[in-house]
């Protein structure tokens, strides 16, 4: 809508409520035909006079209005003008206050990183420091222990001056070989006196079995010599038997035999380890198995003389 549009509504309902109640009384207080057809010529004039009255009222007020309205206008144009510098002025302040915002934020972010990364910062720093006293403990340990085994060092070299042996490499190459051939030897003999423990174990087993199968034998034996003497009619029944327990015993005594060859290989390996070969007969199985057992002592007492001079060389 137009300024000059709006101007007019304005008037046109301005003056209907201003001026419509007076008109209408001013019209209201004309006479009526009866008072005009008495003097209708004084009336005219009066009401020509009170109309140019009314008329001039009527142009001041307007003119008054018309003023009021420039003047309401311009104030419109001058609040506009200061309502698009406030609205300027509020976006320039919103965005001021979302950069803020936003710097704030990055700042809080940059803070927290930079706070996290110092408190990891310090427990790398707490580690190492404590990486750095054991470090150093260790390194205390390290030279009390080499300050300690100095006289090893130190009682080598003098081996080295006393003996055929040029560096202390060769003499720690020397006792290393013989450690090896200790732990060689020891393992050989640990292995033979397993196999004899168990030979004789075996051996002691079969005894005990066999002596115990010859008592009943010879019991039941017995048995059958007074079965045999009281009972002479039932030979055949007896022979069989009789034939039938001596399988038996050869079953066993075969068995036996067995046992006696391996105790024999085991003896012959003993006498080739062995320079002077003891006289013992092929038959004689408690005598190998003696012969076994004594050089399965004296390589037992070899070996703790050995460990023995270790120890003495230790403790020097």
């Amino acid at each position: 809508m137009s300024l000059g549009t709006l101007e007019e509504e304005d008037l046109a309902e301005y003056f209907r409520l201003q001026y419509g109640e007076r008109l209408l009384q001013l019209l209201q207080k004309f006479p009526s035909i009866e008072e005009q057809s008495e003097s209708p010529s004084i009336r005219l004039l009066e009401k020509k006079k009170e109309a140019q009255i009314l008329h001039r009222v009527m142009e001041e007020k307007k003119e008054t209005f018309k003023r009021k309205m420039e003047s309401l206008n311009q104030r419109w144009e001058d609040l506009a003008v200061k309502e698009a510098q406030l609205k300027a002025h509020m976006q320039k302040f919103e965005q001021f206050i979302q950069e803020n915002d936003q710097k704030r934020i990055r700042a809080l972010k940059k803070a927290n990183k930079e706070r996290e990364l110092k408190q990891l910062r310090m427990q790398e720093l707490a580690k190492a420091k404590q990486e750095i006293v054991a470090l150093r403990l260790k390194h205390q340990r390290l030279s009390s222990k080499l300050q300690a085994y100095s006289i090893f060092n130190k009682y080598l070299e003098k081996v080295v001056e006393n003996s055929e042996f040029e560096e202390i490499q060769e003499v720690i190459a020397r006792y290393k070989t013989l450690v090896s051939m200790n732990h060689d030897l020891m393992q050989s003999v640990q292995d033979g006196q397993e196999k004899i423990e168990h030979a004789k174990a075996r051996l002691a087993h079969y005894m005990k079995e066999k002596g115990d199968e010859i008592l009943q034998l010879n019991n039941q034996l017995a048995q059958l010599q007074m079965r045999y003497d009281r009972a002479h009619s039932n030979v055949i029944v007896w022979e069989s038997r009789w034939a039938h327990i001596q399988n038996t015993a050869a079953k066993k005594t075969l068995l036996l035999g067995t046992i006696k060859m391996a105790t024999l290989n085991l003896f012959q390996m003993v006498s080739k380890q062995l320079n002077d070969s003891p006289s013992v007969s092929l038959e004689d199985t408690h005598k190998q198995l003696d012969v076994i057992q004594q050089y399965i002592q004296d390589l037992s007492d070899i070996l703790a003389e050995v460990k023995k001079k270790e120890q003495q060389q230790i403790r020097v």
